[in-house]
């Protein structure tokens, strides 16, 4: 595989993780292996001390010592299997390093993680990358390669390597978002901390790293302790890859030894520092250009300055942009990636990002900046509001002079050019609540569970706004929870609004009424009981049973099982001698009352003769001929069914005489 466009590539010093990327876009493992060799696998011990001895600490943002990593694996892995994962979904849109070593020198990727795996016995390596992008191709690529060499003879290693494809998103590199994505789950981070060390991918012992720390990882063992350390300071060793964009006109992956000024890495991309530089990434911190100037490339060295090394991300704002601007622009972008599942990312960072563009816009002010921001700091589910905090706050402490100007004058003169870098915004869908008005009784929960998109009147009843594509989930939850059933949720991109999938909006919408087709299944109605006749089911219009569609039944439209056997022959009933109304003088009383049969089509009962209205009495009956006195029924012979009350006082004696009731069933005028 040659990539079309391949991240360029700087160096300061010798070339160690660079090597070999002047004269190739990207190294097969043919060149990979003349260039660095085959390694050598190292027991779990021994690999421990090497890593320990240079201090290898992990390259993507924390400086988590590796050495305490692999032990704590080890540890828990000595009666199971464990994973190797390596975390290539950098989610940092202005860091571009692992990128380039999966796309330009993914071997060397791979050498290191093979080289942890073996010492761990693992089962697996996994890597994990942006789904889509040309470092996913590479590194498939790379592990194809592989098992062709091992087809050819080889001795290549035979552990096994797999490829995840994850969405690209701010969060996703997080490590228990990356093992949630890996595991087939939602990569968020998890509300409650768990290690990776002790229960990773499929619940097993993971040894979770940054695609740079795994390649450093093969350079000391190629290498040994004391080649590896011949470059850097003492206390950090070896190269470090630095990532420099936004007002760089020679924008690159720079590869330099640890230690070295900052200033020389600026020139060297032909900079233009501007207002100040902004180090570590999004979760970083902006320095003044007199601490640019004078700060030193390592761990130690920017902390002095008042900032982090984090990933190695080194952006210039330049002179050309609004740097308020710019950073309020990426906190809207920062409240937008989070996870929404905690308070602080989904209320919190919105109000950060409102308050910073307000002041952009000259109508805000720096103390409604700073409240915003202590209302999220040491709250949230995971680093995520913490670190968007740390970049608002360095943000207003370096853009001063250009506040002071955006709240005097509304401006400071400057547009937003959009120099910091940030992903291409995807289509992603847009919802909004709609109500069912005959329904709503404004309780108001909806209101009370987002507060951001849903108004109340001075009635209680609610308002909406539209809102982005990841708040559905708690829209979802508002629909559901609703005391009235009055809100759905509709989406409004498109060419059409239409409702989003919820399955208790779609049963009341009638998506779930069709019934599943059963082929060789026919419709038995159940048998008669002793003494009575079958009642036959009511006939259905044929169409209707070729469709399986039938008006009526419960909500929009009823259903009854589809036959697509043969139909049975439905019984016919049997006829029934009708009623026979005589004046008989006296019946002997039931002990109890039988059932009231229903009424069949072979049996009447004619009206009694017209009797004198009496107020307060319906006016019910029906013409028809004129009767003895009313109140006695003479049953005719109806075998298996009980017989009628003779009289309305023998059936109800607690009623009234049956002359009383003479105007049940007469004309009443």
């Amino acid at each position: 595989m040659i990539p079309h466009q391949v991240p360029r590539v700087l160096r300061l010093g010798p070339a160690r993780l660079t090597a070999g990327l002047d004269h190739c876009r990207r190294l097969d493992l043919p060149a990979h292996r003349t260039l660095h060799g085959v390694p050598v696998p190292r027991d779990v011990q021994d690999l421990i001390a090497r890593v320990d001895e240079v201090d290898l600490r992990g390259r993507g943002g924390a400086a988590f010592p590796f050495g305490r990593k692999l032990r704590a694996v080890a540890e828990a892995a000595a009666a199971r299997e464990s994973v190797v994962l390596v975390n290539g979904a950098e989610g940092e849109p202005a860091s571009s390093k692992d990128k380039m070593l999966l796309v330009r020198t993914p071997h060397l990727v791979l050498d290191g993680a093979v080289l942890a795996a073996e010492a761990l016995h693992a089962r697996e390596v996994v890597i994990a990358t942006v789904a889509g992008e040309v470092a996913e191709a590479s590194v498939s690529a790379a592990v194809a390669e592989r098992r062709a060499a091992n087809v050819s003879g080889a001795a290549e290693s035979r552990i096994a390597i797999r490829v995840v494809g994850l969405r690209e998103r701010f969060i996703s590199g997080e490590g228990g978002a990356l093992v949630r994505g890996v595991n087939g789950e939602e990569p968020v981070p998890p509300g409650r901390k768990r290690r990776a060390a002790a229960s990773g991918v499929d619940g097993l012992p993971t040894l979770l790293s940054n695609t740079e720390t795994f390649a450093q990882l093969a350079l000391l063992a190629e290498l040994g302790t004391e080649r590896y350390a011949e470059v850097g300071t003492s206390k950090e060793p070896g190269t470090v890859l630095l990532t420099v964009s936004g007002g760089a006109a020679a924008g690159a992956v720079v590869e330099t030894p640890s230690g070295t000024p900052l200033a020389a890495v600026l020139d060297l991309c032909d900079a233009d520092v501007g207002e100040g530089v902004l180090v570590g990434g999004y979760h970083g911190a902006w320095l003044t250009p007199d601490a640019a100037r004078s700060a030193v490339v390592s761990r130690e060295g920017m902390k002095q300055a008042g900032g982090g090394l984090g990933a190695g991300i080194i952006v210039p704002i330049g002179s050309s942009t609004c740097p308020v601007g710019e950073a309020a622009r990426v906190a809207s972008y920062l409240a937008a990636q989070s996870a929404g599942q905690c308070g602080p990312c989904r209320l919190g960072l919105p109000d950060v990002a409102r308050a910073l563009c307000a002041l952009a816009e000259g109508t805000g002010s720096i103390d409604a900046v700073r409240r915003c921001v202590r209302a999220v700091e040491r709250r949230g589910a995971c680093f995520h509001p913490d670190g968007t905090a740390k970049f608002v706050l360095s943000a207003l402490d370096a853009f001063e002079t250009d506040i002071a100007l955006h709240l005097e004058h509304g401006s400071c003169g400057r547009p937003v050019r959009g120099v910091l870098p940030l992903p291409e915004p995807d289509p992603e869908p847009e919802y909004r609540l709609e109500v069912d008005w005959t329904r709503c009784q404004g309780h108001g929960l909806c209101a009370h569970l987002l507060p951001e998109f849903v108004d109340l009147d001075d009635y209680g009843f609610p308002s909406f706004r539209t809102m982005p594509g990841w708040m559905a989930k708690e829209a979802r939850r508002a629909v559901d929870m609703c005391p009235a059933l009055a809100l759905r949720l509709v989406q409004t991109t498109g060419e059409e609004p239409r409702p989003a999938a919820s399955p208790l909006r779609l049963v009341r919408g009638g998506v779930f009424r069709r019934p599943p087709s059963l082929r060789g299944l026919t419709r038995l109605e159940p048998p008669a009981s002793r003494g009575q006749h079958a009642r036959p089911a009511p006939a259905e219009p044929r169409s209707s049973r070729r469709s399986g569609r039938r008006d009526g039944g419960f909500g929009a439209g009823g259903e009854r099982p589809v036959t697509t056997g043969p139909e049975p022959a439905e019984p016919s009933p049997a006829p029934r001698p009708p009623l026979h109304l005589a004046p008989a003088p006296h019946l002997a009383p039931v002990p109890q009352p039988a059932p009231v049969p229903q009424p069949d089509p072979g049996r009447h009962l004619a009206p009694a003769p017209q009797a004198p209205y009496s107020p307060g009495l319906p006016r019910t009956g029906h013409p028809g001929p004129d009767l003895p006195p009313a109140g006695h029924l003479a049953p005719g012979p109806d075998p298996g069914r009980g017989s009628f009350p003779a009289s309305a006082g023998d059936a109800f004696p607690h009623l009234a005489p049956a002359s009383d009731f003479s105007w049940f069933g007469g004309p009443m005028g």
